[in-house]
């Protein structure tokens, strides 16, 4: 019989909590994320929560963290995924899976997150160091998909950037519509933008 580690069991419960404090966020948003909520998903017992997390605020804060790893595990695997030579191709190729990352559970727990930020100051603040570590690591992911070419063209930083923020807005009407992410009427006008700026 294996053994595990005191240090391997505490990972496990903080993975546990961690996972269900984001499927709290995207099922149930923000206001249903409550640290009971998320304490009976996990399965663990209260003390062991507040051993991990003690307040609210650095449990949500912690997900969001958690948030950005899973981000850059997806985007990781599809970067590898990607294996397309035509350059034409490739940036329609590389659109669709950037604008893919914005129909994902993260992405719709961060912003449960952000929009709570707008009016609770205690979990802004909190916030406001990870924020700027996940706009970091959206960035790095989008760079992973792109791949070496496109990252070193000089238009890029400013398509990636224009990408993001209208991809993000667009993605917020996906709230109210129920309608295939996949035939966008954005995409086009993503992928043709994309092709002109990077040439």
């Amino acid at each position: 019989m294996e053994t595990r580690s005191r240090s391997e069991r505490t990972a496990d419960s903080r993975a546990l909590i961690l996972d269900a404090a984001v499927a709290c966020l995207v099922s149930d948003g923000y206001a249903g994320a409550s640290t009971l909520a998320v304490q009976a998903r996990a399965g663990v017992s209260r003390g062991r929560l507040l051993h991990h997390f003690p307040s609210r605020e650095e449990l949500l804060v912690a997900a969001a963290s958690h948030l950005v790893n899973e981000m850059l595990a997806e985007a990781a695997d599809q970067a590898e995924q990607l294996d397309v030579a035509d350059p034409v191709e490739r940036v329609e190729r590389c659109v669709e899976l950037n604008w893919a990352l914005f129909q994902k559970p993260p992405f719709w727990a961060a912003m449960e997150l952000w929009n709570a930020a707008r009016t609770d100051r205690a979990l802004r603040a909190a916030l406001a160091p990870e924020e700027r570590r996940i706009n970091q690591a959206i960035r790095a992911a989008a760079d992973r998909i792109w791949g070496p070419a496109a990252v070193a063209s000089p238009r890029y930083p400013v398509l990636r950037e224009l990408l993001f923020t209208s991809m993000r807005g667009v993605a917020i009407a996906y709230s109210f519509e129920d309608r295939p992410a996949a035939t966008d009427p954005h995409l086009a006008i993503w992928k043709d933008l994309a092709r002109q700026m990077l040439g």
